[in-house]
């Protein structure tokens, strides 16, 4: 989130779409309705009349995929209506910056597309320089090859008719979600859009989240109390997940892994990968402090501060490196020998989930740690797999469950809480941090008693010193960082150098555990004070970076300094006393450190967005930072029921696709799967099932695998409310009962002329084969919705498209 939970008080018009707070997070649901009370207008955005929309001022009721075509009808209503928020976006974004004359849009695709090898060339997205090499800008806006031309021009295509034609939303109520959202461009009003995997789990994820960021910018919303991009995260640690860097790509505080032919050495990589201007420029800072907490005095000045021991990415497997699906691409061709599964469950959550038991069923061993069986633990026991021919040999290793264990937890606010032990793991049960900490001393162990390991020193020389029952408070201060010469927290990051005398497990934490003892731990902060009035809670837990509740605040005052909002003050400028208020960490450079005086707003105003080299925020992306174009385009699902309304391009060019998968794919308006299904979660049961199906309480509320279907589809197939129906696609079956419910409906969709009805179902995807409940009394039959979903990822993070797909649908 770039806000936080308590912020949404603050809005004056929320807009939910790809998510469903009120049953997944439905704590939240609390903020959400107080705005409302204060006379916030609820929008919500989905395939499904959930009971979020239930809440709704406005709901509208979206084709499953479409969302770029629903933000670009909305971006092209604010700027050809003028609604944006001039002075924000000539000062804070790059809508006066001037693109290189070669770039070039045309039939859904952009210039320097090579159709051979399905990829962009992106040279030509790119700034037009100076003779000192500094972008060429427009402040006036009018120069044709400025991005905010640029902008226009790209969304003019979107009209209410198109935006129709493609989501399915009738005219008059996208007329009404644009007037709602577009009033929020006045300087002192603010929306923010809350977004989950209904956003981000298609081909275009990306480029949809990249849209909705695009309207907040035009409409000034971004940075500023009320306003923002928020996400909402699966599970209460999924952002401390990837803050420390549970994805192939990152090593923690989202710094890139060193590429093995790009990055050979320190340098390679530090002069690469370093910006000359942002905060970013501080990368060697923040790089090499890591390479410290990892090593310790293994890590030198002179070896390079063992950059040498850090693994390299290479190109991963077939080139698409090593995400999800490669990953389980890769099993299935027996190049992946063992598996680690730690509180996950692939068996149920995976894409083509028959793909995914060709990897599992090739592994040579597995180990599950977990509170129960899962369905990955038992794979072998699926219904029609041959326990005998698969000759996988699987440990199951008994987890402590978060209440048995003590550490932090960060929300998806990007507050890091402290939470305590409840009560102590029962039975054998071990924390995650245990299994880890053993599995590490007993690697080192091995290593330095085998004379002939090849290369021992990066497992051997690692700087582990947690104890035997690990002590999660030094972990915790690693991750904080500390200086190296005398073993003392650093009060932040701002502390810590390149040359090797600080070390720092991660850079975005630090000044969460800034002194030795418990007591200097701000994740356990409690004080519920807030001068802000705004939710702020300057003392309750920690917010990342150095508790910053709100990023990119300097937006939310003029370039003099002057708050949008008068009533709504984050940081604001007294020409007077020539001094900042700061209700918020300011996200700028306020303080002269030498002379101690305060920095004058100019100078910020300069480059609000201070991680980007630019400054300014982008409304246009270049340099391929975005595989698959500069600006959203719309582009259908894989698999779809209709022709591109848009353009001739009908898929997003830049996506993969699986060699395994190329026969398990529908086509376009196949006849034999005539019907839209999308998947969604349950407030009664969580994820992948393992943590509920195995709780009777829990199964008793919702026993079962259910189908949703609207009435006239079920009259169409002559299916009663209750009956066992077959759910079918190209790549497997589900069983589940009908729920007939006016809670889906047919969308019309469709190019002028070539109009069509399509029918949409909607599945729940947390039931399985293992487990006290499996969603159905029939052992032959798996129940896994995702056994549907296609093997195929967006184009720049490969996330699996699990939100549409063609299905039949027949009674059992």
């Amino acid at each position: 989130m770039t806000n936080h939970w308590n912020d949404l008080v603050n809005s004056d018009c929320i807009v939910i779409i790809g998510c469903n707070p009120a049953e997944n997070h439905p704590i939240s649901f609390k903020w959400i309705t107080q705005a409302q009370e204060k006379g916030a207008k609820l929008i919500v955005v989905d395939p499904r009349f959930t009971r979020s929309a239930a809440k709704a001022d406005l709901y509208a009721r979206l084709r499953p995929g479409t969302d770029i075509a629903l933000m670009g009808g909305l971006i092209s209503y604010v700027l050809q209506n003028e609604l944006y928020h001039k002075d924000y976006i000539v000062n804070y974004t790059n809508a006066a910056f001037v693109i290189r004359p070669e770039f070039s849009f045309q039939d859904g695709l952009f210039c320097g597309y090579d159709k051979g090898k399905k990829a962009y060339d992106p040279q030509s997205w790119d700034y037009e320089t100076d003779k000192e090499g500094k972008p060429v800008t427009d402040p006036t806006l009018q120069h044709p090859r400025c991005v905010f031309q640029l902008l226009k021009q790209h969304f003019a295509r979107y009209t209410p008719a198109l935006v129709t034609a493609t989501t399915g939303i009738p005219r008059e109520t996208f007329l009404k979600v644009a007037e709602l959202i577009s009033a929020t461009g006045q300087p002192d009003k603010a929306a923010t859009i809350m977004y989950a995997m209904g956003g981000t789990q298609h081909t275009i994820g990306v480029q949809i989240i990249r849209s909705y960021s695009i309207l907040q910018m035009l409409l000034g919303n971004m940075g500023v109390p009320g306003g923002g991009i928020n996400a909402l995260r699966g599970e209460n640690n999924v952002q401390g997940a990837t803050d420390m860097a549970m994805l192939f790509h990152l090593v923690p505080g989202y710094m890139g892994i060193p590429n093995e032919a790009n990055h050979p050495s320190l340098k390679d990589y530090l002069e690469k990968e370093t910006p000359k201007a942002g905060w970013w420029s501080n990368k060697p800072k923040y790089f090499v402090s890591l390479l410290k907490a990892f090593w310790g005095d293994a890590a030198k000045p002179d070896n390079d501060f063992a950059y040498h021991y850090l693994p390299k990415v290479g190109k991963g497997y077939q080139g698409a490196g090593y995400s999800w699906i490669p990953l389980f691409e890769n099993m299935a061709e027996g190049g992946i020998k063992g598996l680690m599964i730690w509180g996950m469950n692939p068996a149920v959550s995976s894409s083509n989930l028959n793909q995914t038991y060709a990897g599992l069923d090739k592994l040579e061993w597995l180990a599950a740690f977990d509170l129960w069986e899962t369905d990955t633990s038992v794979f072998w026991k699926r219904p029609g797999a041959n326990p005998k021919d698969i000759k996988t040999e699987v440990f199951l290793f008994p987890a402590a469950d978060s209440m048995e264990k003590e550490g932090s937890a960060s929300n998806s606010g990007r507050w890091i809480q402290w939470r305590y032990q409840a009560v102590k793991p029962h039975g054998d049960a071990r924390s995650d941090l245990w299994y880890a900490n053993r599995l590490a001393l007993e690697l080192k162990q091995l290593y330095q008693e085998d004379a002939k390991a090849v290369f021992p020193d990066p497992i051997v020389k690692l700087n582990w010193d947690y104890g035997k029952d690990p002590d999660v408070h030094l972990v915790a201060k690693e991750i904080n960082g500390y200086t190296v010469a005398d073993k003392k927290q650093v009060a932040n990051f701002l502390a810590l150098k390149e040359d090797g005398s600080t070390a720092c497990g991660c850079w975005i934490y630090s000044g969460f555990y800034p002194g030795p003892d418990k007591k200097d731990n701000k994740a356990a902060a409690r004080d519920k004070k807030d001068p802000s009035g705004l939710g702020l809670y300057p003392g309750w837990a920690f917010a990342w970076p150095v508790n910053r509740r709100i990023i990119y605040n300097r937006c939310s005052a003029d370039p003099q300094g002057q708050p949008w909002n008068k009533n709504k003050v984050l940081v604001g400028w007294d020409p007077g006393t020539k001094t900042w208020t700061k209700f918020d960490v300011p996200d700028f450079k306020w303080l002269d450190p030498e002379t101690k005086t305060h920095v004058p707003p100019e100078v910020s105003a300069k480059t609000p967005f201070i991680m980007l080299p630019e400054g300014k925020s982008r409304l246009f992306v270049p340099k391929g930072a975005c595989k698959d174009g500069p600006f959203p385009e719309h582009y259908e699902p894989l698999e779809c029921a209709f022709a591109n309304p848009v353009s001739p391009q009908q898929t997003n060019p830049a996506i993969k696709l699986w060699a395994s998968a190329l026969d398990k794919v529908a086509e376009i308006c196949d006849p034999r799967f005539p019907i839209l299904a999308t998947t969604f979660r349950l407030t009664e049961h969580w994820q992948a099932g393992a943590m509920t199906r195995n709780l009777s309480w829990q199964t008793e509320l919702m026993p079962e695998m259910f189908v949703e279907m609207s009435p006239t589809l079920a009259k169409a197939k002559g299916i009663k409310p209750g009956d066992w129906v077959i759910v079918r696609s190209v790549r497997g079956e589900v069983k589940a009962r009908a729920n007939v419910t006016s809670r889906v409906a047919p969308f019309r969709c469709g190019r002028p002329g070539l109009e069509n009805n399509v029918e949409m179902v909607a599945l729940p995807w947390h039931f399985g084969f293992a487990g006290l409940s499996t969603g159905g009394s029939d052992p032959k039959c798996n129940y896994a919705a995702n056994q549907l979903a296609p093997m195929v990822g967006d184009a720049n993070t490969m996330i699996p498209e699990y939100k549409v797909f063609l299905v039949d649908v027949q009674k059992a």
